[in-house]
């Protein structure tokens, strides 16, 4: 895909800009979870059920890992420019659904599942939970639409220029 042809891609899912922003987006929720919830508020660290130091190293562990996600998805969306791929809507949605499903990983699976650590301590966690995990399905949905929005308006598109093409 060179040019304007990666508008014609028959799903922003095989779009690079869409898989480097879905990394930068978990990325980014990751660094909002960590820098506001545990650094900022000190409501919970990565994993709180063991000593102060095991629960410090597990928050720099977290942050190692969002920056290698930022890393990651930064050379693939300047991988994307330089091969004249980048597509800014792809990229969006691809965003959206990353932000919105490390915010579901976190609060269901992390918070719920494996019980690394909750919200808040000392509170009904309860309206934490709802707010949490409502905001999260919120971005994860949101991207999902846009996606699929992007992929039916990409198929039309390519429909017409074969039909055209054929005449």
């Amino acid at each position: 895909m060179r040019g304007d042809s990666n508008r014609t891609a028959p799903s922003p899912l095989r779009n690079r800009s869409y898989w480097a922003a879905f990394l930068l987006g978990i990325a980014t929720m990751a660094a909002i979870d960590e820098i506001v919830f545990h650094q900022i508020l000190a409501w919970h660290h990565f994993y709180d059920n063991a000593t102060p130091d095991i629960a410090l190293v597990s928050d720099g562990l977290l942050h190692a890992g969002e920056l290698l996600f930022f890393a990651f998805g930064f050379f693939l969306m300047l991988d994307a420019r330089r091969r004249r791929t980048f597509w800014a809507a792809a990229a969006w949605t691809g965003f959206l659904v990353g932000l919105g499903m490390f915010q579901l990983w976190d609060g269901i699976i992390d918070h719920k599942l494996l019980r690394l650590h909750q919200i808040r301590y000392g509170v009904e966690v309860l309206p934490y939970d709802i707010a949490w995990n409502t905001a999260g399905g919120a971005l994860l949905l949101a991207g999902i639409i846009w996606t699929i929005a992007l992929t039916r308006r990409s198929n039309r598109t390519t429909a017409r220029t074969e039909a055209t093409a054929q005449r």
